[in-house]
């Protein structure tokens, strides 16, 4: 899988990297190697917003595109709350195209023969 890593007024280090490509592995490995991912970290200025880093994640599927969005305190564990997220939604969309397999395989099965 391909991931790209933009930061917008964060600088994106080998550990945000790293932390980055352990936290996505297991994505990776229930979706097949053509996907690319985008990763954007920014940080608020606002001093109102306790929250200021936020982490936003872009699963580009065959037919499908994913969406993560999150905020934190800090960025890892923005990064986190949106692995999380995308793990639900990559887990709901395999199950409806099994689902959808499976229907179409038994609608099949239960046509009368001519």
């Amino acid at each position: 899988m391909q991931i790209e890593l933009k930061g917008r007024n964060v600088p994106v280090t080998d550990d945000l990297r790293e932390h980055v490509e352990k936290r996505f592995r297991k994505i990776s490995n229930q979706v097949p190697d053509v996907v690319r991912m985008e990763v954007e970290f920014a940080h608020e200025n606002n001093p109102a917003i306790a929250e200021r880093e936020i982490a936003e994640v872009t699963l580009y599927l065959k037919g499908k595109t994913l969406r993560a969005h999150d905020h934190a305190r800090d960025l890892h564990h923005a990064i986190n709350l949106c692995e999380e997220e995308l793990c639900r939604q990559v887990k709901r969309h395999r199950e409806k195209r099994t689902h959808r397999r499976e229907a179409r395989i038994n609608s099949g099965r239960m046509r009368p023969a001519m």
